[in-house]
């Protein structure tokens, strides 16, 4: 049987959900079927939500005062309606109008995906611009390289002494590949002009 399940959520304990609770009641949601956090939204780890989403099951409507007490951005937002909907969960937002068993709501959860996927495209573009700025001042991006300077002229001393590339790998705990290329990255210097 589809059931009413609702979630309030307000950011600090100094807040106060009875305006949301009287609202979702207001709406049809019992309250045994109602899910609470005291949390900023930004924080992924959200108990009640996390209750709200295990008991959620087909044919059901997850009921919100707003549509931003749901998600902690638009991204987030947005996969937690596509996630909702691929398991025939619906979402009805009191104060924004939407609901998602409605045209106007699905019409409404599609610009909210667009929006959403704008979005995303925006931060990896910003994200790949940072990188190459900060690449052409010189700086590295990305995982710190596992092997430094003084490991790669460590590694040539014993390579140049015989010993073998992947015995000098293992004493350096990492693979011959990373190997090669801390030698790559560091080449040894120049050697000095004899008179």
């Amino acid at each position: 049987m589809a059931r009413l399940l609702g979630y309030a959520r307000v950011s600090t304990s100094d807040q106060d959900l009875a305006l949301q609770l009287h609202a979702l009641q207001d709406a049809g949601v019992s309250q045994e079927n109602m899910f609470t956090d005291v949390v900023t939204g930004a924080k992924a780890d959200r108990p009640g939500i996390a209750s709200l989403l295990a008991a959620a099951t087909e044919g059901d409507t997850i009921v919100v005062w707003r549509l931003d007490r749901l998600g902690r951005s638009l991204v987030n937002l947005a996969d937690l309606a596509e996630q909702l909907r691929t398991r025939g969960v619906g979402i009805r937002s009191l104060t924004d109008g939407v609901d998602t068993s409605m045209a106007t709501g699905r019409l409404i959860y599609g610009i909210l995906s667009t929006l959403a996927e704008f979005e995303r495209e925006t931060i990896r573009t910003r994200v790949r611009a940072g990188m190459a700025a900060a690449k052409r001042a010189g700086v590295h991006c990305g995982r710190r390289p596992a092997l430094k300077a003084e490991h790669a002229a460590h590694a040539r001393e014993r390579l140049a002494a015989g010993v073998p590339a992947r015995r000098v790998a293992a004493f350096l705990k990492v693979s011959e590949a990373t190997l090669y290329r801390a030698l790559a990255r560091y080449p040894a210097p120049a050697a000095s002009a004899v008179a």
